[in-house]
Order: C-alpha cells, then sequence, then structure tokens
C-alpha cells in the first residue's frame, strides 16, 4: 500500500465553469469570438462565438481578437460580434413554437411520407440529392 494519498487539485473538479474561456495561453477571460483559418485562401476568419466549441476553432475574448494579426500574406476577415448578451428575439421564440406545433402533428408526416417521390411529387423539381432539391427555373 502506498503511502501518498490521492492528488490534490488546485482546483476543487466538480466546479466547471459553463462559460467558454479565451484560448489564448494564461488568458481566463470569457470567449467573445471564435477565430477559424481557411488554410487554402490564406485567410484567417473571426466572428462571433460559435454555437459549439470545435477543435479546430479557436475561441478569443474581446482583447484578443481585437488585437488579433495574420502572418504575411494572410488576410483577415472580420464578421460583426456582438458584444451584448444574447437575448432570445420575437423571432427565436416563433420559430420554436411553430417547430412544437410540426412535430404535435405527426399524421402529416406520414401522408406527406405516402407522397411518391420525384417529378411526380412536384412538377418544378428537376433532381433530389439527400435533403437538397434542384427546382426548375420558374420562366422555363
Amino acid at each position: 500500500m502506498s503511502r501518498r494519498g490521492p492528488f490534490k487539485s488546485a482546483v476543487p473538479s466538480n466546479v466547471v465553469s459553463p462559460v467558454r474561456r479565451c484560448s489564448r495561453t494564461a488568458c481566463g477571460r470569457p470567449a467573445v469570438a471564435t477565430l477559424t483559418y481557411v488554410y487554402a485562401d490564406s485567410t484567417a476568419v473571426l466572428g462571433p462565438l460559435a454555437t459549439y466549441a470545435e477543435p479546430h476553432c479557436y475561441d478569443l475574448c474581446a482583447p484578443h481578437s481585437e488585437r488579433l494579426t495574420a502572418p504575411r500574406g494572410w488576410e483577415v476577415v472580420r464578421l460583426a460580434v456582438d458584444t451584448g448578451p444574447a437575448r432570445p428575439c420575437g423571432d427565436d421564440l416563433e420559430a420554436l413554437a411553430n417547430a412544437v406545433r410540426e412535430a404535435a402533428r405527426p399524421h402529416q408526416r406520414a401522408a406527406e411520407a405516402s407522397r411518391p417521390t420525384g417529378r411526380e411529387a412536384d412538377p418544378m423539381e428537376v433532381a433530389r440529392r439527400g435533403h437538397l432539391r434542384v427546382l426548375r427555373s420558374p420562366d422555363s
């Protein structure tokens, strides 16, 4: 039996912040923007904080996002970043209500699934690939 006890952490393991932090080393400020690199175009894109953290993106705080520079020959594209607190707007709430109403109507989905697919279903539809449809121009 070892005389050493379990390792003690400087921060209790049950305390996890729900706020995403800046990806820069030794910076603990909350993230407000997400940085993504498009290597094929030599472009760094700095935009609003992504919905969820992705492995190849970097979350940055306000000071680090303002001071961001790119390597020589690269372009930095800055998309509008809203630094205010995110609040649901009327459109968001209406979209949520519509989604709940749609989910409550399973009999309509069954009727739509029984319809024939392809050109018989919609004369404007030319082709279908997965959930995407190619439509004929209304002029032709």
